[in-house]
């Protein structure tokens, strides 16, 4: 997935004990960089990152993203420190806002000050329960600012706001993702959203919970096409001036996602129906000619192949968890000796 013949770099990857993070953090090290992950671990998992040290230059500081970062060169900074799972992100509202916007403020800081190029994740939620679809970069978005999903979409929305002025005003050079969503193998069992909701609770024998009719829709990009994409932007030209949308056009309602993973799993478990959660979009799917234009990329993975290589790795995952409590949070957050606390960094 080599994108840029570029020479190998020294990169942070903010939020790389993450889902994502991790699946970056490994493709930048197949690809010879050195690689520093910084990351709280309140939702990443060391267990991500167990692998990575020997596949080169590794390093893990455990910090907030939201406290001075000090380092003293590098050249690339993915900024992706944030919880994305709504139950994440709700459960404390304010560290997520703080996450978001004191968060990309150090890291505007230390890219300001270091000369290193930011490519900051942000999301669909910023285009809220969006009235025009699909939706392309110039849409302004409908969210409700004091809704309980507002701690991340608002958080978003200003991280956005402060990438645009730092650029125009301190020089930095800044990329921004709205990045949609996103499945594949390394989701936690917990997560909380709905493609590993689905696939744990069929692959248990469960009901599928669907909130609302089933009828609303999303578009899954499976996470080595979202990966792609993230480098192709990283490495992209000057006529890159604003936010690309990253993610899969193929639309699904739930109800469709939900058929798919009875059929995948060959387990037709009954679906049970839940009320909607407050602000929860009717609609998602990303426009994403600006990333065929500027950056050559459209996702290759369908649905089928992505949800069946991901039921493959939840079917493992749940077949080697010899106790329940490996499941849990705390498990997955026991010291491991490659991590450095933020007070050796270097």
């Amino acid at each position: 997935m080599k994108t840029t013949d570029q020479s190998p770099s020294r990169v942070l990857v903010t939020g790389g004990a993450g889902f994502l993070g991790a699946h970056l953090c490994r493709e930048l090290l197949l690809q010879g960089h050195e690689v520093i992950c910084l990351d709280s671990f309140m939702t990443g998992s060391r267990r991500n990152l167990r692998a990575l040290p020997a596949l080169g230059r590794f390093k893990v500081i455990q910090q907030d993203v939201a406290e001075p970062i000090e380092l003293d060169w590098l050249d690339r900074i993915y900024n992706l420190a944030c919880p994305a799972s709504p139950p994440h992100y709700q459960a404390d509202p304010v560290a997520t806002v703080k996450t978001c916007v004191v968060g990309v403020l150090q890291v505007m800081e230390l890219a300001r000050r270091t000369g290193a190029r930011v490519l900051q994740a942000s999301t669909s939620e910023v285009y809220g329960d969006p009235q025009v679809h699909p939706q392309t970069e110039s849409y302004w978005g409908h969210v409700n600012p004091i809704g309980p999903r507002a701690c991340y979409d608002e958080g978003k929305r200003c991280t956005e706001t402060l990438c645009r002025e730092y650029a125009q005003r301190e020089g930095v050079e800044v990329r921004v993702a709205r990045i949609f969503n996103t499945y594949g193998p390394g989701m936690a069992l917990g997560d909380g959203r709905v493609v590993s909701n689905f696939l744990v609770q069929a692959l248990c024998g469960e009901p599928l919970t669907v909130y609302g009719t089933g009828s609303q829709t999303r578009s899954f990009c499976y996470v080595s096409d979202l990966i792609d994409g993230l480098l192709r932007l990283m490495e992209s030209g000057p006529e890159v001036n604003g936010p690309v949308n990253l993610g899969n056009p193929t639309e699904l309602s739930m109800l469709e996602l939900a058929d798919l993973v009875r059929e995948l799993t060959g387990n037709p478990v009954p679906l049970v129906f839940s009320p909607s959660p407050a602000d929860d979009p009717v609609q998602r799917r990303p426009d994403i000619r600006r990333a065929q234009q500027w950056l050559g990329w459209t996702p290759r993975v369908a649905p089928r192949e992505g949800i069946g290589r991901t039921m493959s790795y939840f079917a493992h995952h749940l077949a080697t968890l010899s106790r329940p409590q490996d499941a849990t949070p705390e498990a997955a957050s026991r010291p491991w000796p490659d991590v450095e606390q933020a007070s050796n960094p270097s």
